[in-house]
């Protein structure tokens, strides 16, 4: 687990987070005021069907991740237990080795806590 402040830095750089089924179709959306619009999501959804394409096609397991880079922001999707989260980060704050610590971070988004946010509101 990221230290208390690396991982509040983290949390500042989230723009946005999709909640998206263990289909990869997305299911809520999180935006915040330094980035209201949900285009990103599109992006994530086609990653995740290659993902799913790619893993019945060459039988492959283990996904842990995908990261998706642009000119100025990132999407990070990991696993959680019931479905995949994906969070939009500022590209200069997004980590460049997604590490065990940094995953263990992402599973603790929690959606209830994104709903009750001052922060983050529904799309």
């Amino acid at each position: 687990m990221p230290d208390p402040q690396v991982a509040h830095s983290l949390e500042n750089a989230v723009l946005g987070v999709a909640i998206f089924d263990l289909n990869g179709l997305p299911r809520e959306y999180f935006v915040t005021p330094e980035n209201p619009g949900i285009s990103w999501v599109q992006t994530v959804f086609q990653a995740l069907g290659l993902k799913s394409l790619l893993t019945s096609s060459l039988q492959l397991d283990g996904f842990n991740h995908i990261m998706v880079h642009a000119q100025h922001q990132s999407a990070v999707v990991i696993r959680q237990r019931n479905h995949y989260i994906a969070l939009l980060i500022q590209a200069d704050k997004a980590p460049t080795d997604v590490s065990p610590a940094f995953v263990h971070w992402v599973q603790q988004f929690e959606s209830t806590n994104l709903r009750n946010s001052q922060r983050f509101r529904t799309a």
